[in-house]
């Protein structure tokens, strides 16, 4: 247990220095604005490339574990559907409410499974990344224009769908697999300009997460930042087990299928909620709680899995 909070320990702090920061040092919104865009659109997906591109596959037993990841999240979001009428809110309110189930922050995925897992978890995170990205979307865009009608909803399926083509995560995915597979290799200044990249991607984002931090508002319904705390962060990781279970998925692959489970939500959240008519403060505490309970969730579930591991052999 104490070696896995260590190997978490500095991304938390990272965070909470980035949410320092933002109220301290570097006010301005511009700023993070930027970063984030740099980090988004540059750093990240040098990372995936820097890290795919290179890497052994066919020691990765990657398939069941994104089936595993798959089946928990339409699993979490459709019990939060049925779940719904126990909540009390609004449309708008309930789609923040699965937003928040059911997404997860990528930065923060990639830096846990880098720490816990070396290259072998970046590997998997990346490929995870690749499908649950997609999936999540569709769910979230979905939800949305269920919840929260609109009249210029094509509009929306149409820029949702431009948006997944676009993703600059997902083409680096496939950009690192393809030079993975390729006959010839990267040229060797390219290669070592996209690891110097490469390398500025996790403590960065992990300051830009903190950054979009906001304090908690009293004034947002309590009742529904728990209900989806309680299912991004406890019901999301254990039906990944049970799934994992289920797949006979072991090994690295089992340990960052829960650590991905286990994940906050993800602060793209907010932008989603903002542009189609979502409660967007709601989705802001929502993320905020996540994020601040996930430093002791993550560590759990991570530890449980690897002693349940342990007692078996």
């Amino acid at each position: 247990m104490l070696v896995i909070l260590f190997s978490l320990l500095p991304i938390f702090v990272l965070i909470l220095l980035g949410f320092g920061l933002k109220r301290s040092l570097f006010r301005s919104g511009d700023f993070w604005y930027t970063l984030e865009k740099f980090i988004y659109y540059i750093f990240f997906p040098a990372l995936i490339i820097d890290t795919l591109w290179n890497s052994q596959f066919q020691t990765v037993a990657a398939f069941p574990m994104v089936l595993a990841l798959i089946f928990s999240t339409l699993s979490v979001g459709g019990l939060t559907i049925l779940c719904r009428v126990f909540m009390g809110i609004d449309g708008a309110g309930f789609s923040a409410v699965f937003m928040g189930a059911t997404r997860f922050n990528t930065y923060v995925g990639l830096a846990a499974a880098s720490a816990l897992y070396g290259n072998e978890g970046l590997i998997m995170a990346a490929l995870a990344i690749t499908v649950l990205v997609p999936l999540v979307n569709i769910l979230s865009i979905l939800v949305l224009l269920k919840f929260v009608p609109r009249a210029d909803n094509q509009s929306y399926l149409t820029s949702i769908i431009w948006s997944l083509i676009t993703n600059p995560l997902i083409i680096a995915c496939f950009i690192g697999i393809s030079i993975n597979i390729a006959p010839w290799t990267l040229w060797s200044p390219i290669a070592s300009t996209v690891s110097a990249l490469a390398q500025a991607a996790l403590p960065l984002g992990l300051l830009a997460v903190g950054a979009g931090l906001s304090a908690l508002n009293t004034q947002t319904t309590r009742r529904a930042i728990l209900w989806s705390a309680v299912l991004k962060l406890l019901a999301m990781p254990s039906v990944t087990v049970i799934a994992c279970n289920l797949l006979d998925v072991t090994g690295v692959s089992a340990q960052v299928a829960i650590l991905f489970a286990a994940l906050p939500s993800a602060s793209t959240a907010y932008v989603l909620a903002r542009q189609m008519g979502g409660d967007a403060p709601l989705m802001a505490a929502i993320i905020t709680l996540t994020t601040v309970a996930a430093a002791l969730t993550m560590p759990l579930f991570v530890t449980t899995l690897e002693l349940t591991t342990l007692l078996a052999q």
